[in-house]
C-alpha cells in the first residue's frame, strides 16, 4: 500500500463505497447531508481547503494504483501546528476486516512524523461504528471524550480519540 495525494477522480470511487445511507454519516458526520454522495460532491467540499497548507486529503493505492482508501488530515486549529486530526477514514468495502485500514492508519501517522511538526492526532468515531474504533485502538488511539451528535437520521454518540507522538 502506498499513500499519494488525492485525485478528483478519486471522489467517484470513494463515494461507491457508500452504499446505505447509515455508512455516509458514519464516515461524513453531518459535512455532506446528501444521500447518495456523488464524487464531485466531495471534491467542492474538499476545493476551498486544497492549497491552504492545513488539509492534506490522502488516497491509499495497491501496487496496480487502484485506489483502496481514503482519509485527510488537517489543522483543526489555524493557530496552532501541534495538533492535527484524521477525518472521513474509509477502506474499500471488499478489503474491511483484512488489515488494510491499520496499515493506511500507521502510513498516515509516519507520514505526520515525518512532514508535519504536530505532536497529537485526534479523530471522531460514532460508537456505532465499533469495528472502526477497534481500528483506531489498534494503532494506538485512546479515548478521551464523548458528545452527542445530532444527525439528519437521528442522534448519534461521538467517541473523541487521540494520540501523541514521540
Amino acid at each position: 500500500m502506498l499513500l499519494r495525494d488525492y485525485k478528483k477522480e478519486d471522489g467517484t470511487i470513494i463515494a461507491s463505497w457508500l452504499q446505505k445511507e447509515d455508512e455516509l454519516y458514519k464516515w461524513s458526520a453531518d459535512i455532506y447531508n446528501k444521500f447518495p454522495l456523488l464524487g464531485d460532491d466531495i471534491y467542492e467540499n474538499y476545493l476551498p481547503q486544497l492549497g491552504t497548507g492545513k488539509f492534506y486529503p490522502i488516497t491509499a493505492v495497491d501496487e496496480n494504483e487502484n485506489v483502496i482508501g481514503h482519509f485527510i488530515i488537517r489543522y483543526p486549529k489555524a493557530d496552532d501546528e501541534s495538533s492535527i486530526r484524521f477525518g472521513f477514514v474509509i477502506v474499500t468495502p471488499t478489503l474491511r476486516g483484512k488489515g488494510y485500514g491499520k496499515e493506511m492508519l500507521r502510513l498516515g501517522i509516519e507520514y505526520v512524523k515525518s512532514n508535519l511538526s504536530a505532536s497529537r492526532i485526534d479523530l471522531g468515531v460514532f460508537a456505532n461504528n465499533e469495528k472502526a474504533k477497534h481500528c483506531y485502538e489498534s494503532v494506538g488511539f485512546k479515548e478521551y471524550g464523548s458528545r452527542e451528535c445530532a444527525l439528519p437520521i437521528g442522534t448519534w454518540n461521538c467517541i473523541d480519540m487521540e494520540m501523541f507522538l514521540e
